[in-house]
């Protein structure tokens, strides 16, 4: 591919200040219609009774698999830097169970 085809299918992606915080989320519920994906990013916090959704994603099918290649691409890539002497001490080589057995249908 030639130069000038580059330039033309690249995406300048912009991030505010305030998106590049981002928002911190120890919880996520997936379910799924026909037509898309929704994980909802919640925030559990010890000691209390409510929870607060902090961020929705509402994903189509073929995007949310996007987003499962993409998440184990990295994961493996972050298994292999901690192997090798790399950041951290920890493995995502074991499935990690849901919590609490959420359904993930809508």
């Amino acid at each position: 591919m030639d130069n000038n085809n580059q330039k033309q299918n690249q995406i300048q992606v912009e991030l505010t200040d305030e998106v590049a915080q981002g928002t911190y989320s120890n919880l996520a519920i997936i379910a799924h219609s026909s037509s898309e994906f929704i994980i909802d990013f919640i925030r559990i916090v010890p000691g209390t009774q409510k929870a607060k959704v902090k961020s929705r994603i509402i994903l189509t099918p073929d995007n949310a698999k996007r987003l499962l290649y993409a998440l184990q691409d990295n994961i493996q890539k972050y298994d292999d830097m901690t192997k090798n002497g790399g950041i951290g001490n920890s493995s995502f080589g074991e499935l990690i169970p849901p919590i609490g057995g959420i359904p993930g249908e809508a």
